[in-house]
């Protein structure tokens, strides 16, 4: 299967040790038949974790349109943003509108695209990720 026609798949998460509190996110970028392309890790500040999520979710998409992939699964564990992503929940808090906006006009790049909310055990690797990115600043 060529790159154009793989599902490549996104595992996002946020973390922030207090609410808000020091937040970082993180990324994994794998192939469809599950190896790891890319680690992604970032320190964000004093945000929520719903802005912590949001945030791995972009610096995700952000390097799948670098990679030029054109089809992808995301795999979130977070309900409100796999719900708000998929216009179950309205997005009512003003920094998350701004950061659903820019998702929604990333996804639109792709030609095919799903988001999936998964288990928190089926996300370890990417709450890995968003702990060091936090880990590596404080």
């Amino acid at each position: 299967m060529s790159n154009e026609q793989q599902e490549w798949v996104l595992m996002v998460d946020g973390a922030s040790r207090g609410n808000p509190g020091d937040a970082g996110c993180g990324a994994m970028i794998c192939e469809e038949n599950g190896v790891v392309v890319k680690e992604l890790s970032r320190y964000l500040g004093q945000v929520t974790n719903n802005v912590a999520e949001y945030e791995a979710l972009l610096m995700g998409l952000d390097a799948l349109i670098e990679l030029s992939r054109k089809r992808i699964r995301v795999q979130s564990d977070s309900q409100l943003l796999v719900r708000q992503l998929d216009g179950e929940y309205r997005v009512k808090d003003e920094k998350l509108k701004v950061l659903f906006q820019r998702a929604k006009t990333l996804l639109r790049q792709f030609d095919a695209y799903r988001i999936l909310q998964v288990y928190r055990e089926m996300n370890k690797l990417a709450d890995k990720l968003a702990n060091r990115g936090i880990d590596e600043a404080i």
